[in-house]
């Protein structure tokens, strides 16, 4: 066992995937001299060189048009973009391009390409670096969408994605990056796209979020857990493949869901999510479904608006006991 950080849990996962394949690439602002914007890509120009570890210009959309022809000709590329906000920049390479390509092609094209970006607000960071935008990417097919909340997935859920032959959003929560440290086992560690993992299993309440939000869900669990009220608590870690087992079974054996995700609520993929539900599990529910997400507004950089902007364990916490009640 190692105990490893998420930052590093994500080093591991590359060095790893680049020592066992020759055709695995790191590309992006600041990878190589730098580090990467948050250290995930440390040591790895001075142990694999240039070749494989391409400083690129300030263009997002170089880094991402590269890194589509090197896949398309045999590369797996991995990319690196600074911030997610940026990847606006990109989307015709990736929704227009990328995503269809296998299928125009007939599958005769493949595309092994995943993009790392760091997301997510609480920093004052502003409303141009604070964004959570994956549901633009759930809902164009052909792009997996992965959002890992702790360096055990970070590390298993990246090596599977840099093994895919589609192209992966893999999304890395700031807040994360050095927050937490978990023991990860030693040798070859995989996880699947597209399974859950039931965090605490409880009976009145489910509660199923995402990356950052999981911990505070699992805050607010704590507390209601002195009250007497038992939460199962689901972290999706993909939303692209979503594992709809685990979440329709869940509300059968409880009855009552809310969702939560760090994404403004309006258009949120947890508008989805209660969809899915409603259309597959209506019988079961003994209320409505409870969607918690941020507000309809920019990020602000006033802390103490950052802060009533996003959705924080307090709020978890309210929203279940009256749903309880």
């Amino acid at each position: 066992m190692t105990q490893l950080t998420y930052s590093q849990a994500i080093r591991e996962a590359l060095r790893e995937e680049m020592l066992r394949d020759d055709s695995v690439i790191v590309m992006g602002e600041d990878v190589g001299v730098m580090n990467g914007a948050h250290g995930a890509t440390r040591g790895l120009l001075d142990e694999f060189s240039e070749k494989r570890v391409r400083d690129m210009p300030i263009s997002e959309t170089a880094i991402i048009g590269t890194a589509i022809g090197a896949a398309m000709t045999g590369m797996r590329p991995v990319a690196e973009i600074m911030s997610m906000d940026f990847i606006t920049c990109c989307m015709d390479e990736l929704v227009n391009q990328a995503a269809k390509m296998k299928y125009m092609t007939g599958g005769q094209a493949k595309l092994p390409l995943t993009v790392r970006m760091p997301f997510g607000a609480g920093f004052s960071a502003a409303a141009q670096h604070s964004q959570s935008l994956e549901a633009w990417f759930t809902h164009t097919p052909g792009l997996k969408v992965v959002m890992p909340s702790n360096p055990h997935d970070a590390k298993g859920l990246l090596k599977t994605s840099i093994r895919d032959d589609d192209p992966v959003i893999f999304l890395e929560h700031k807040a994360l990056y050095d927050s937490i440290k978990e023991d990860l086992p030693a040798g070859e560690h995989l996880v699947p796209l597209g399974k859950a993992d039931i965090k605490k299993e409880g009976n009145d309440v489910t509660v199923i979020a995402t990356s950052m939000m999981v911990h505070k869900a699992l805050i607010a669990d704590k507390k209601l857990e002195i009250e007497g009220i038992s939460v199962e608590v689901i972290d999706l870690r993909c939303l692209v493949p979503i594992d709809k087992d685990v979440i329709i079974n869940s509300v059968k054996k409880t009855g009552k869901v809310i969702i939560v995700e760090e994404a403004v609520k309006r258009s949120g993929y947890s508008a989805n999510i209660a969809a899915m539900i409603v259309e597959e599990a209506f019988d079961c529910l003994d209320a409505p479904v409870i969607r918690i997400g941020a507000a309809n507004t920019p990020a602000p950089f006033n802390p103490n608006l950052e802060a009533r902007y996003l959705p924080d364990e307090e709020d978890i916490y309210q929203k279940i006991k009256n749903l309880s009640t």
